[in-house]
């Protein structure tokens, strides 16, 4: 057991001495933050956007509050579109490094990466999953997906930008509580509101119904009350985009790099593809929540909610191998005229050599992609006197997501027909293959691949309990305590890796004769044969794909659908459960965390704060396998090698102090300074993630991959805020703060080497292979930062919004924080009388390290995106609205270790929304 202190924990024991002993005037008891918020009622842009500031104001810790009404008059559809116009909070479309889509995804605080941002829903934890199968298996971590969280369901959102001892561990740069409608707090004894409505992207040029709705009742007495919520959205997505899967060196003492001397260790695309994503997102779920009051001194509640969303997808890539004619044997040299720039081939083109494989199409259907979050908590509030409150909360959490089927064919093209590319920057690249890429008349099977059964669970229970005593006694208002204990589970339950198969008459799988044409005994049916391709033809890409990309590469491409890929997969992959079960992608995480706290709300003469200390102590449990031979409890019978499976065991202790004073310098200004020590458990699959490979691209020279750590330990991070808040007139605020976080054991990246097993058609039988893996290490860093916020109404019916945050982080040897962008900003006006309202909002996100990728780094490169809403109330109960996201058609650009070497680029469209609201 360790524990840890600080120069914080000192300096704030000091801040309690100096408090307590100030001259102070007598202060009526006050409660805890949460139940200021639950006291707002929002009616109306303009006074939604009140009862926020007000909130903000009163609050004695530094916060951001969005209510139920500023969300319903913008076009957020999920609350990640909410938290976007915050200070200090930027968002992502993406879970990890798939590339962005149409949908916010994951939310970050300043300038960090999400998995350092707590996602609280009514003050606990939600376990999360996420649809995409390589953030099922990959380092994603303990951020939430926020595809499962409507925006329909909130009451209130508030960001806590500085700690306290009573919030759940978790935040080290900051948490996000979503608060949602608590049934006796409606003004009716029985209110119903539904929105219908329709959504149409225009990419796909697809429209889909859109429903959410709200029942709820109250007793007269006030006594009982309950409220549904429901919400069953579609949507379809379609993403035209160019990818250009990674990039390595050319190996100095290469055919290559001896006739071209100036190419040795000059960086070289490894793939350029033309990438076509759809899908089809079915969100639905819902929530409950009844509360009891069986006295004036008791109430009881239960809360449940569910999420459902499945996300069946279909992804195409057609894509100029360079790899497998620029490294494989020999290696063929680029014809001249080529052109290296910063370290990086970035123009080049090859002549056509018979035989030579220039080209792969990668064909992968998803049909039953999904990811679900639930929850069910059990709340109890007494108030045994008039000096003390207690509250109990028992729950359970679950979250899953699920890849139970890839239906995959990987083709061989551009045989014999040469190829090249010209790099633009972070623009689209030129490119091309020798061929036709529209028709599939030349083009071959080369293989099959991609993991099948694939299921991750997350899981919390929890208990606390939490009161507050009252004192009133010089600057002593109130003393918070409480207690919290915790089990969190995460596993990879399934990852069984298919390939071909040759079948025999009855459709079992027999072994391969690689000395066959087809590489399958006389007598049997080959996946290779051209005879037994899919059957009934071919579509293409749309005519208009990637046309506001830029760049010239092939476009006009044939795939198979869906249905003709699971037809041939159905029949000739090898998906035995024993054999193909890669044990390197299975995982579990256990974790016990305890935690207990004492907060001292403090309140004097134009003064208040308080100071805490909350005490965290976790016991984490770690099963995953390691490639590895020699020893009798290795797991054996796999075609992907012996596995020997690992326990990890850690126990671990942290202090965390903290500190909150509010000045209230006039009635008009306000300064606040906050001191705090917090934590965050390393991400799950950075613990003990699955093993991600990418095979050598020869026999001799070491493949890449990923993998995790089970020795990390927790990152600490000790943070200061101080910020200076103008109520200059109502609905109005100048703001501005500046904050520092010194970061304990940063989760980074290192590399290490491994063996696995190698298969492909040129090495048939396998043969052990080097991979250099990038691990996840601890490391240490810092963040500083500036924001500013400025708020203003313009007359009655107008008002103007600006916030601006600047970022600076790092980690102590130079390199760059996972999510820092310098400089983020959004401006907003909206519009609103009796009658008629309109919103529109521009959002800016500078450049950002987004981690590595295949070895790689990997950034995104700016970013910004328009919004905007109108809305017409045409009855006391009807109210009609039309909302436009991406409407500037953002282009989502990324790339790796400088911006001569793009990445990918993607295009998802706008999306538009009208929706009938009815409210009785």
């Amino acid at each position: 057991m360790t524990y840890r202190r600080s120069i914080l924990s000192a300096a704030i024991v000091t801040c309690l001495g100096v408090a307590v002993q100030a001259h102070a005037q007598d202060a009526q008891p006050t409660g805890t933050q949460a139940t200021d918020l639950d006291t707002v009622v929002v009616t109306g842009i303009r006074g939604s956007v009140e009862k926020s500031l007000d909130v903000k104001r009163e609050a004695k810790s530094h916060v951001e509050v969005i209510t139920a009404e500023d969300i319903g008059k913008m076009p957020d559809k999920n609350v990640a579109d909410s938290l976007q116009r915050i200070p200090g909070v930027t968002v992502s479309s993406a879970g990890a490094n798939e590339g962005g889509f149409d949908e916010n995804d994951r939310v970050s605080m300043r300038g960090t990466n999400p998995s350092l941002t707590q996602t609280l829903f009514n003050g606990h934890n939600i376990a999360s999953g996420d649809w995409f199968v390589l953030n099922q298996t990959g380092t994603v971590g303990r951020s939430v997906s926020y595809t499962l969280l409507p925006s329909e369901l909130v009451s209130q959102i508030v960001v806590h930008k500085s700690s306290q001892a009573s919030l759940v561990e978790g935040g080290v740069a900051g948490s996000v509580d979503i608060i949602t409608r608590k049934p006796l707090e409606f003004a009716e004894n029985f209110t119903a509101e539904a929105s219908i409505g329709a959504v149409y992207s225009d990419l796909p040029s697809e429209t889909e119904p859109q429903f959410s709705g709200l029942l709820n009742w109250k007793n007269d007495a006030g006594t009982l009350g309950v409220l549904v919520q429901a919400f069953s959205e579609e949507r379809s997505l379609r993403r035209d985009g160019q990818e250009l899967l990674g990039y390595e060196q050319i190996a100095p003492g290469s055919a290559v790099a001896l006739s071209n001397p100036d190419l040795a260790g000059v960086w070289y695309p490894t793939m350029i593809g033309s990438a076509l994503f759809e899908q089809k997102r079915e969100r639905k779920g819902g929530l409950l929540e009844v509360q009891i009051k069986p006295t004036d001194d008791l109430t009881l509640g239960v809360n449940a909610f569910v999420s459902d969303q499945k996300a069946g997808n279909y992804n195409r890539n057609y894509l100029l191998w360079v790899t497998h004619f620029l490294a494989q044997g020999n290696g063929q040299a680029p014809l001249p005229g080529y052109v290296v720039r910063n370290g990086t081939l970035v123009q080049a083109d090859f002549a056509g050599v018979p035989g030579t494989t220039y080209g792969v199409y990668d064909q992968i259907s998803r049909p039953d992609a999904s990811a679900d979050s639930s929850f069910i908590a059990f709340d109890a509030k007494w108030q045994p006197s008039d000096s003390l409150v207690l509250k109990a909360q028992l729950g359970t959490s679950d979250g899953t997501g699920e890849t139970p089927t890839q239906d995959v064919a990987e083709w061989n093209v551009g045989i014999g027909a040469g190829g090249g590319w010209g790099l633009n920057g972070v623009g689209a690249a030129d490119w091309y293959i020798g061929g036709n890429p529209a028709s599939n008349a030349a083009d071959t099977l080369g293989w099959i691949f991609g993991y099948q059964d694939v299921k991750v669970e997350d899981e919390e229970k929890w208990g606390q309990i939490d009161g507050e005593y009252f004192i009133d006694k010089g600057a002593m208002s109130s003393l918070q305590f409480g207690a919290r204990y915790a089990e969190h589970s995460r596993e990879s339950l399934g990852a069984t890796g298919q390939g071909p198969a040759c079948k025999d008459a009855s459709g079992n799988t027999v072994a391969f004769d690689w000395g066959q044409p087809y590489f399958c005994p006389v007598g049997t049916q080959s996946p290779f044969d051209p005879a037994n391709y899919p059957t009934g033809g071919y579509a293409n890409y749309p005519g208009d794909f990637a046309d506001g990309l830029g760049g010239t590469f092939p476009r006009d491409i044939w795939y198979y659908s869906p249905q003709q890929l699971a037809a041939f997969n159905d029949r000739f992959t090898n998906r035995n459960p024993t054999t193909r079960t890669d044990w390197a992608g299975l995982y579990g995480i256990h974790e016990e965390s305890s935690a207990a706290y004492a907060q001292l709300n403090l309140e004097g003469d134009r003064w208040s704060g308080n100071v805490g200390l909350r005490y965290v102590r976790t016991e984490e449990r770690i099963h995953n396998n390691v490639s590895g031979t020699g020893s009798p409890d290795a797991i054996t019978g796999s075609d992907f090698g012996p596995y020997l499976p690992v326990i990890t065991r850690h126990t671990y202790t942290d202090l965390l102090p903290s500190a909150n004073l509010k000045f209230d310098i006039t009635e008009d200004l306000v300064a606040r300074v906050a001191a705090s020590r917090t934590m965050t458990r390393p991400d799950y699959s950075a613990l003990a993630g699955a093993v991600s490979l990418s095979p050598p691209p020869s026999v001799g020279a070491p493949g890449s991959g990923s993998g995790g750590n089970p020795d990390l330990k927790p990152i600490l991070s000790t943070n200061f805020d101080v910020s200076v808040e103008w109520y200059f007139a109502p609905r109005a605020l100048l703001a501005a703060s500046v904050f520092y976080m010194d970061l304990k054991d940063y989760v980074s990246y290192g590399q290490e080497t491994r063996q696995y097993m190698t298969y492909s058609t040129t090495n048939p039988q396998g043969y052990l292979a080097d991979y250099v893996l990038t691990v996840p290490v601890n490391s240490d860093g810092k963040v500083k930062g500036v924001e500013l916020t400025y708020e203003q109404p313009i007359g009655d019916n107008f008002g103007i919004n600006a916030n601006y945050t600047y970022a600076d982080g790092e980690q102590d040897d130079g390199r760059d924080l996972v999510g820092t962008s310098k400089n983020t900003y959004n401006i907003g006006a909206y519009f609103e009388n009796d009658r008629f309202n309109a919103r529109v909002n521009y959002t800016y996100r500078s450049e950002f390290y987004s981690g590595l990728d295949r070895a790689t780094a990997f950034y995104q490169d700016e970013t910004d995106v328009l919004s905007a809403s109108l809305g017409y109330k045409a009855t006391d109960w009807l109210t009609v609205t039309l909302d436009g996201l991406n409407l500037n058609e953002p282009k989502l650009k990324y790339y790796a270790l400088n911006r001569d070497q793009p990445r990918s680029i993607y295009q998802n469209g706008r999306q538009y929304y009208l929706n009938f609201r009815f409210k009785f």
